[in-house]
């Protein structure tokens, strides 16, 4: 397996033994309750998903690059759920 689909691995085990949903798990990281998780809400969802603290950073930057759409340097749900249904294929 592919360090990327160890991560994402880890991610789909925590949301799903973690929360009831997607939306629960997205609404739990957004702490700010704006609608959107920030570089800093992403670490401390790998912090969660047990993803080393050496990589944390990296690995955010890459989650907002690959899934932010519009360009605004945060996940808004919509790019999330996409995120979710790519780990659970």
């Amino acid at each position: 397996m592919s360090t990327k689909e160890t991560i994402l691995k880890k991610i789909e085990i925590l949301i799903t033994n973690h929360f009831k949903t997607p939306e629960e798990a997205f609404a739990f990281f957004d702490k700010d309750g704006n609608k959107t998780l920030s570089i800093s809400e992403i670490k401390e969802l790998l912090k969660q998903a047990e993803i080393s603290g050496f990589i944390r950073g990296i690995v955010a930057s890459k989650l907002i690059e690959g899934y932010d759409k519009d360009g605004d340097k945060q996940i808004n749900w919509a790019e999330f759920k996409a995120a979710i249904d790519e780990i659970s294929k």
